[in-house]
């Protein structure tokens, strides 16, 4: 089996993070999107991700397998070190160290683009994820009840963080 790489993201790549996206949304363990994405959203999606707001990709044997962004938290200067953080794995690959790579590649690419913090919202039952964020040396903040809808019915969010 070849190594993980990890590297910038590319238009080229579109297709297929759109594809790993959309897999986030249908298993509804991720995010509070509900409707699957087209190549027009994941393209002006990849259009506001530039600069210090970095889109990674991981992958294997040439095949993206995961990715990983650092989105914007606030618009306000204040919280201008502060950067949102979103983790895509393809469901097979999930599981075998792709997440703790890509994190870690993001977390050396907010150091440089001046972020102090990252925070992430997760779902209380993605035991996975949080796994993932919990090795990583992230903490839980808190939770926040009932603070989105998934499917019509009240869920909660879970926030964690972690100082740079």
């Amino acid at each position: 089996m070849e190594e993980l790489a990890v590297r910038r993201a590319a238009a080229g790549d579109i297709e297929d993070l759109l594809h790993i996206y959309n897999q986030g949304i249908e298993d509804r363990i991720a995010t509070l999107e509900e409707e699957i994405k087209d190549l027009a959203y994941m393209k002006r999606w990849m259009e506001e991700h530039q600069g210090r707001h970095a889109v990674l990709v991981a992958e294997r044997n040439g095949l993206p397998v995961g990715w990983a962004s650092l989105n914007p938290y606030s618009h306000r200067c204040a919280y201008r070190g502060v950067a949102d953080l979103s983790v895509y794995i393809r469901r097979e690959y999930r599981g075998q160290g792709v997440g703790s790579l890509l994190l870690q590649a993001l977390e050396e690419e907010a150091r440089l683009s001046g972020f102090r913090k990252i925070i992430l919202f997760t779902f209380p039952f993605n035991n996975q994820g949080q796994g993932l964020y919990r090795k990583m040396k992230y903490r839980e903040v808190g939770i926040f009840e009932n603070q989105g809808l998934l499917d019509g019915a009240p869920i909660d969010v879970m926030i964690m963080e972690k100082l740079l």
